[in-house]
């Protein structure tokens, strides 16, 4: 990044940062809007995104406002896009950053467009990452990281400054009294595991996680916390009865206890997946496993160590940059390559056992 500009030559006064989704990519903004408006402490800034995603901006500098909605409800289809610039235009935005990149907020756009107003929008390369996912020539080059995108398209604004940020919470983690009556005192290292994904491509296979879960169990006193939801809550319900260490962590905690108990976590293991992004929020140390994706497309969590990565190479991986794809052999053996004992072992060097 550039070094930082004189904080008081901001060309604009009053911006608008668009990004309604997906959970791990609006976490990833939140390095770059609390860094952005410590350099700018005389613009404001008004973060558009889902109601759902509202505490990950907790803390912000003061000059940072928050609108969060609910797109399916309040604001679905053209006419919803609509209505939400006819409820933005009166706040007198003199520039837009949108760093999502997708049919409605183009819509949103190119209506402050018509305002004469300024808009930058993220460019997301396609070309640079088919060239990433053909399974012949594959180029791995290193593709900028989202939070880089993010600050390019504010850089377009006019706006430099440094990524600085660590967590959302002061070192040594957030106050756990608010869930205590579910994670207990903390008195044995405590250990994160989010097996699952949105894709069946970054999903480690569960027996073979099992085998992970055990190993740790066995390696000494610990907790694991293991991040499971709806169906996929059933797939694992048997492990708190056969490993004394493992808690299964549900919806019940909400967004805010998750990241409460997550910063005080030694260390998270995660697939490619929301909880590495959100893991980095907390300044929490992620062992991530990749199988369809790779760390090159520019994805990796936030001031993650690319040690912690594992992954095998494979000249069919990476096959697709969201793991959205088909294996095409069937099998998935970029994941069920890996050894259980590769994953056990980087957990454990952060356990220091």
């Amino acid at each position: 990044m550039a070094g930082v500009r004189d904080k008081r030559d901001a060309v604009f006064c009053n911006v608008l940062l668009v990004r309604f989704s997906a959970i791990g990519d609006v976490a990833i903004s939140v390095p770059v809007v609390r860094s952005l408006a410590a350099a700018y402490p005389g613009t404001s800034f008004t973060v558009l995104t889902s109601v759902r995603f509202l505490p990950f901006f907790r803390g912000l500098p003061s000059n940072v406002s928050l609108i969060g909605v609910d797109l399916r409800k309040d604001y679905h289809g053209r006419g919803g896009v609509r209505r939400l610039f006819r409820m933005l235009e009166p706040m007198g935005f003199d520039a837009v950053a949108d760093l999502h990149g997708v049919l409605r907020t183009y819509s949103l756009g190119l209506m402050f467009r018509l305002r004469g107003i300024p808009v930058r929008r993220i460019r997301k390369d396609r070309l640079s990452r088919y060239r990433l996912t053909r399974y012949h020539f594959k180029d791995l080059t290193p593709r900028p990281a989202s939070a880089e995108r993010y600050c390019r398209v504010l850089e377009r604004l006019g706006f430099s400054f440094r990524l600085e940020f660590s967590s959302l919470f002061p070192p040594g983690g957030a106050d756990l009294s608010a869930v205590s009556s579910f994670t207990g005192d903390k008195s044995t290292p405590w250990v994160g595991v989010a097996p699952f994904a949105a894709h069946k491509g970054k999903i480690y296979p569960v027996d073979l996680m099992e085998k992970v879960i055990a190993a740790i169990d066995a390696s000494g006193p610990c907790r694991q916390f293991v991040f499971a939801y709806g169906k996929e809550r059933e797939l694992v319900s048997g492990w708190e009865g056969r490993y004394p260490s493992v808690t299964l962590i549900d919806t019940r905690l909400g967004i805010e206890g998750e990241l409460a108990l997550i910063s005080r976590l030694d260390v998270m293991l995660s697939m490619d997946s929301s909880n590495m992004h959100i893991a980095s929020l907390t300044g929490t140390p992620v062992v991530s496993v990749w199988g369809a994706t790779h760390p090159a497309a520019g994805f990796m969590g936030y001031g993650q160590k690319e040690e912690n990565c594992v992954q095998i190479d494979l000249k069919c991986r990476p096959c697709s940059i969201y793991g959205k794809k088909k294996c095409r052999y069937g099998d998935y053996r970029c994941l069920t390559g890996i050894a259980p004992e590769t994953v056990t072992a980087k957990v454990l060097a952060c356990l220091q056992r």
